[in-house]
């Protein structure tokens, strides 16, 4: 199903269930990313910008071009965290729905790896989409490769018996 804006509160929820009062629902006072050298959006702003991202995502998701797609994606992505629609949690909310639509779109889900975070966190708090596009990618390209690496081995793991039934 396509995002919205009850699918981002859920999924905040569900990602801040037990650790927050206030899982689910957007933020009522001002908050900040650490090393980031911008303002994020006024808890009056939100709900507006945060309709606007979902209906920009929702649209540019639907181009032909797995290029495009992966640009939405990978843009919609800096433009949530610059929004930050919730008090904690926009980090783990944020992955979860880049992974979400990359999966509605055919594209393998994307790891960050330990020794990628702050590489990850610069592209973020310097908002370069274009290098985030790049890294996104890269990474999902690597991903592919891994699955398939996965996929052959397992096939040669099994043995398959087509005559099972034969004496």
């Amino acid at each position: 199903m396509p995002i919205s804006i009850a699918l981002v509160k859920e999924i905040h929820a569900n990602l801040a269930d037990k650790l927050q009062y206030d899982r689910g629902e957007f933020k009522t006072g001002e908050n900040a990313i650490l090393g980031a050298d911008f303002q994020t959006a006024s808890p009056t702003e939100t709900p507006i910008l945060m309709q606007q991202w979902v209906y920009n995502l929702n649209y540019r998701l639907e181009q032909d071009s797995l290029d495009e797609k992966l640009r939405a994606v990978a843009e919609s992505h800096i433009d949530f965290e610059r929004v930050h629609p919730f008090s904690d949690g926009n980090g783990r909310t944020g992955r979860m729905l880049m992974n979400y639509a990359l999966l509605e779109n055919d594209f393998p889900p994307l790891i960050i790896r330990v020794d990628e975070r702050a590489q990850y966190i610069q592209y973020l708090a310097t908002q370069d989409s274009e290098a985030f596009f790049r890294f996104v990618k890269d990474k999902l390209e690597e991903e592919k490769e891994r699955a398939k690496r996965f996929q052959n081995s397992e096939d040669q793991k099994i043995p398959r018996n087509k005559n099972r039934n034969a004496d």
